[in-house]
C-alpha cells in the first residue's frame, strides 16, 4: 500500500502518544516530526534548509513550489541532491519536507496541496467526536480541495485519486464518512443536506466508473437527501429511474421504502413503504431479498401485524436461497439501521477515524 510522507509522519506522531516505548525511541533518535516543529519561526525553517545547502527565501521557494500539488513532490528532488551518507543523515533530511510543508501552510494556505488536505480531513475526524456540524463544515472545505486537485490533474476516478494523492484516510473511505457527517449535521441544518446533495451529485458526475456498491450507496444518499429537504418528487423520480434500469437492486427498494416509513421525525406512510418492499421482494432475481424480507417484517410489526411478521420469519428460514446473497449487516450510517449496503470500504491507515467495527467481505477491518 502506497503511503505519503504526511501519512507516515502522522502515524509516527500518533503512535508516540499511545506507546511509551515508541515515544522513547523517536525522541532518543531525534527523529524530525511536524508535530514537534510548530514553534519554529519562518527564519528558523529557512535556516534549517540552508543547513542542507539549500539557499532559499520566500520568493525562490514560491517559484520552486509553483505548479506543485504537494510539498512532498518538491522536497523529494531536493533530498535526492543532498548526498546523505547514512540512515541517520537521511532521517534528518526529513526536515526538508517538514520545512517546506510548514512554510507552505503559513505563506500560501489557500494553495491546495496533499498535506493541507490531509490535515483538514484529520481535523474533521477529531471534531466529529463532539460536533458533527463543525466536522461537516471542515470536511466541505476538504472536499473543495479534492475537486481542485482533480481539476488540476484531470483525475476521473477515486482509485486514480488515491494513487496520486494517498491521504491518511483514502478518498474512497473518507468520501463516505463525509456523506454520513453531512446527513447527521443536516438533520438540524437544512444547508448541510443541500451540501450533501451537491457532494453526491458531483461525485457521481466526476467518478462515473466506480464499483457498483459505492455507486448504489451514493445514489441512495442523494435520493434520501432530496426526500429529507422536502423535494420528494425529485427523490421519487430518481428511485424510479434507477430501479427501472436495475429492478434487481434490493437495497434500492429498501432505501426508497425507508424514506416513507422509517423516519422518526416525520409522518409514516407504511402503506407506501410496504408496497415498495413487496414490489422489490417479488422481482425475479432481486439481490438481497433476505434484507427486503426483514424490512417487511418490521413494517408488519410497526403496523400491529405481529403474526404476519412471525410467519414471514419462518418463510425466510425455509425458502430456497438460489443465487441470492445473505442478509446484510446493519450499518450505523444515515437513516435507519440496515439501509446502507456493507462492503464499500477499503483497508488502510485508521489514524483519526473512529473504529465502528465495520468489516470488508474478506473479514479484514476496513
Amino acid at each position: 500500500m502506497k503511503m505519503s510522507w504526511v501519512t507516515l509522519d502522522r502515524i509516527c506522531a500518533e503512535e508516540m502518544l499511545s506507546d511509551e516505548k515508541i515515544r522513547r525511541l523517536v525522541e532518543g533518535g531525534n527523529r524530525p516530526l511536524r508535530s514537534r516543529a510548530g514553534h519554529l519561526s519562518d527564519e528558523e525553517f529557512l535556516d534549517k534548509l540552508r543547513g542542507f545547502g539549500l539557499d532559499l527565501d520566500r520568493r525562490s521557494l514560491e517559484r520552486l513550489c509553483e505548479g506543485a500539488l504537494s510539498a512532498e513532490e518538491v522536497a523529494g528532488p531536493l533530498i535526492g541532491r543532498c548526498g546523505f551518507r547514512d540512515d541517520s543523515e537521511r532521517m534528518q533530511g526529513d526536515w526538508i519536507w517538514i520545512c517546506l510543508v510548514s512554510l507552505w501552510e503559513r505563506w500560501w494556505p489557500d494553495k491546495v496541496c496533499l498535506e493541507l488536505l490531509d490535515d483538514k480531513v484529520q481535523v474533521g475526524y477529531r471534531k466529529r467526536e463532539h460536533d458533527e456540524g463543525a466536522c461537516a463544515a471542515t470536511w466541505l472545505g476538504a472536499w473543495s480541495d479534492v475537486l481542485r486537485l482533480c481539476d488540476a490533474t484531470g483525475i476521473r476516478s477515486i482509485e486514480e485519486f488515491d494513487d496520486r494523492f494517498p491521504m491518511t484516510q483514502s478518498l474512497y473511505n473518507w468520501s463516505q464518512d463525509l456523506e454520513d457527517a453531512l446527513w447527521s449535521a443536516g438533520l438540524g441544518d437544512r444547508a448541510m443536506l443541500l451540501a450533501r446533495i451537491a457532494v453526491c451529485e458531483e461525485a457521481l458526475r466526476r467518478f462515473p466508473g466506480e464499483d457498483q456498491l459505492m455507486t448504489e450507496n451514493r445514489r441512495r444518499a442523494l435520493a434520501e437527501s432530496y426526500f429529507e429537504v422536502g423535494e420528494t418528487e425529485e427523490a421519487e423520480e430518481l428511485f424510479q429511474s434507477w430501479l427501472a434500469a436495475d429492478p434487481r437492486w434490493g437495497f434500492g427498494w429498501i432505501g426508497w421504502a425507508a424514506c416513507h416509513g422509517f423516519r422518526a421525525d416525520r409522518p409514516k406512510n407504511y402503506g407506501r413503504a410496504e408496497e415498495l418492499l413487496c414490489q422489490g421482494f417479488s422481482t425475479p432475481g432481486v439481490r438481497d431479498r433476505d434484507a427486503i424480507a426483514e424490512w417487511l417484517q418490521i413494517v408488519c410489526q410497526e403496523t400491529g401485524r405481529r403474526r404476519e411478521a412471525g410467519e414471514g420469519t419462518r418463510r425466510l428460514g425455509q425458502r430456497d436461497h438460489g443465487d441470492r446473497r445473505g442478509p446484510q449487516e446493519a450499518d450505523a450510517g444515515p437513516g435507519p439501521a440496515g439501509t446502507r449496503e456493507e462492503g464499500a470500504r477499503h483497508p488502510g491507515p485508521r489514524v483519526g477515524r473512529p473504529d465502528r467495527s465495520p468489516r470488508l467481505p474478506d473479514g479484514q477491518p476496513r
